[in-house]
């Protein structure tokens, strides 16, 4: 399967039902997407193989191992060259806490997601990249009181099952 395999519903149906259950048996797949075990299989090889599945896995309920904070911070830098851009996102990587990077229009340049063990904890990562220099002109944090609902799921079948 190259680059440039074109997706059906089917395949369409089958990224989605796995989106919702990455541990459903290919019996159970094949059946909510019509199809007999062994062709169902063959496509999930080939959307493994084609990158549009790119890893398995478990959703952790981090409650119940203890307290965290959640902090979405605004970052602007200083400048904008790939470069710029380039060693902010390559500190960022390096931090474990970190668990979302987006470059954004607007206002400012990302919008980064972080978890942390504390209010302290997260400073302290603060004050690391700042102290690094890595091209911050000014950060906004927004701590996160409550989560009502966090959605882990794309509507594939709805953006993509016409398209197809």
């Amino acid at each position: 399967m190259t680059s440039g395999y074109k997706l059906d519903r089917i395949d369409v149906k089958i990224l989605a039902e796995l989106q919702r259950n990455g541990r459903i048996t290919n019996v159970e797949l094949a059946d909510l997407v019509h199809l007999s075990p062994s062709p169902c299989l063959i496509r999930v090889k080939k959307l493994q193989q084609a990158g549009y599945i790119v890893g398995y896995t478990a959703k952790i309920n981090v409650a119940k191992l203890g307290e965290t904070l959640t902090v979405f911070t605004e970052f602007t830098l200083k400048n904008h060259r790939q470069i710029d851009f380039a060693r902010f996102q390559e500190a960022l990587e390096k931090i474990d806490s970190c668990v979302e990077c987006h470059l954004v229009s607007g206002g400012y340049d990302y919008l980064v997601k972080f978890v942390t063990a504390s209010i302290t904890d997260y400073q302290d990562i603060i004050e690391t990249l700042i102290d690094r220099d890595v091209g911050i002109d000014k950060y906004f944090s927004f701590v996160v009181i409550k989560t009502p609902f966090v959605k882990t799921q794309i509507p594939l079948t709805r953006l993509f099952g016409d398209k197809v």
